[in-house]
């Protein structure tokens, strides 16, 4: 018996070498996905005005080295005047207030499997019924391995 038992760890000590021990090319993707809305159809553009009751097309450019995953576009209010890592333009603010209705609007989309460029292209209308005001709006990518990268910019909602 333990003759047996001793050749089966043996065999699976082997087992668990040759399954750890693969190829050395196996590729290790250490690049984020790009994410960029500085182009001509990038919409919205930093301090950009958006109006109750009109509807937009959200458009940025992604790419990755190897295979992009999804995306997500997130619209939420600045009331407060909090900002993200990533704003480069700085928009003339209201005063602070406190959110009665504002426009949330947080939403994934998956992309076709084995692209390395997309581009992001979303119809959203305002709501007439929100509250007008300082907002954010926010990009983010994924690629297959799980790397993410976001922008985002001011915005308003007016009238």
């Amino acid at each position: 018996m333990k003759f047996t038992l001793k050749y089966f760890y043996f065999l699976s000590i082997i087992i668990l070498f040759a399954a750890c021990s693969g190829s050395d090319s196996i590729e290790i993707d250490e690049e984020k996905p790009t994410i960029s809305i500085d182009y001509t159809d990038g919409f919205p553009q930093g301090c950009t005005s958006l109006i109750k009751g009109e509807t937009y097309n959200f458009r940025a450019m992604v790419t990755d080295n190897q295979e992009l995953a999804a995306y997500s576009i997130d619209i939420h209010h600045n009331f407060d005047h909090h900002t993200h890592d990533d704003q480069v333009a700085e928009c003339s603010l209201e005063d602070t207030k406190t959110a009665v209705n504002p426009l949330i609007f947080i939403e994934n989309y998956t992309i076709e499997e084995g692209g390395t460029n997309y581009e992001i292209n979303v119809s959203i209308t305002i709501p007439d019924d929100v509250d007008t005001g300082d907002y954010h709006c926010a990009f983010s990518v994924t690629d297959a391995t799980g790397w993410q990268s976001r922008t985002s910019v001011d915005i308003k909602i007016i009238d």
